[in-house]
């Protein structure tokens, strides 16, 4: 039985949390909040006990793996602290706010040797391992990627000193997408715009953004994003290569060959999967189905990170 704690008992937890409790290899021993009563109100839905302080509960829960499901300004060290005991990580995207604190998890994670899996869930839905699958040894043209509505309720989700704005909070799992179907970026260079959001209460995020990617291998592309109409949430990719188009949209997925027109639905819930692979590689100390790992996301990171930059100076920068 794998004993599981929470870090952050907010909007995700609520799913993370239910996932967890149906799996029969779980026992949830733990969660922690900066505010207690949502960690109490997370124990007596789920079981465990209520914590305010994450070291607390690492030393008294001692759990085995710990979900850190924190805003991008709230990594405080729960890392750290959990790598130093030797328990295992699932952290939710993105892993950080800046590269410093990437960086410094990243060492941590590298010198405990622990297991860990960041939340990129588009990679699980089996509609994307099948675009892969057709993507092998294909030369891409094109890649385009977009982010429509959807901004959350969350007052910290719409302030930049605390989330990063749409482009490094939201949008990243679009990037992350394309690196994990196109491959690594070379080259960002982005534009924003403001204004339209006036009557939001503490905004200053972008409204929406453009950004142009050149890829490692010679691909070109851009990605997309929008939070000015909330009523609408979309999110997807199209790629394009000589004789084939990938369109993905919110986890379907259609491959347009000459003469064939090919579509797929994803059956799989992607958290419950990302989820699942995870509990597996923690009993079992193998990590191979693992798909995104702390590494590998801050790749992703450094391509958002660059994207806000080249948005501040107006130059292209490379991640």
């Amino acid at each position: 039985m794998v004993k599981v704690a929470f870090v952050g008992c907010g909007g995700i937890h609520q799913v993370h949390g239910a996932n967890m409790s149906k799996h029969p290899d779980v026992n949830i021993v733990g969660h922690c909040d900066v505010v207690l009563e949502r960690a109490e109100q997370a124990a007596s839905r789920f079981g465990g006990e209520a914590f305010s302080e994450f070291g607390a509960m690492y030393d008294k829960a001692k759990p085995h793996a710990v979900f850190v499901l924190v805003p991008p300004y709230a990594h405080c060290g729960m890392e750290e602290a959990a790598a130093e005991r030797g328990i295992h990580l699932f952290i939710e995207k993105p892993v950080a706010l800046t590269k410093e604190a990437a960086r410094r998890t990243a060492a941590a994670i590298r010198r405990a040797k622990i297991i860990c899996s960041v939340g990129y869930c588009f990679r699980y839905y089996e509609t994307v391992a099948a675009a892969r699958k057709e993507l092998k040894g294909r030369p891409i043209a094109l890649a385009t990627g977009f982010w429509r509505g959807g901004m959350p309720a969350s007052s910290w989700w719409r302030q930049m000193d605390k989330s990063g704005g749409q482009v490094l909070e939201q949008s990243t799992q679009i990037f992350d997408l394309l690196r994990y179907l196109c491959g690594e970026v070379k080259e960002v260079h982005a534009v924003a715009s403001t204004g339209c959001m006036s009557k939001v209460s503490d905004y200053d995020i972008h409204d929406s953004s453009v950004v142009s990617l050149r890829f490692k291998n010679g691909a070109t592309g851009s990605v997309s994003s929008s939070c000015v109409n909330g009523s609408r949430s979309l999110a997807g990719l199209d790629l394009v290569c000589p004789d084939l188009e990938v369109a993905f949209k919110n986890g379907s997925l259609t491959l347009r060959e000459p003469g064939k027109t090919t579509k797929m639905y994803s059956k799989v819930d992607r958290f419950e999967e990302e989820g699942r692979i995870f509990i597996d590689a923690v009993k079992t100390q193998k990590r191979n189905r693992i798909r995104s790992n702390y590494s590998d996301a801050v790749k992703s990171l450094m391509v958002t990170l660059a994207a806000n930059e080249s948005m501040r100076s107006g130059m292209p920068v490379n991640p």
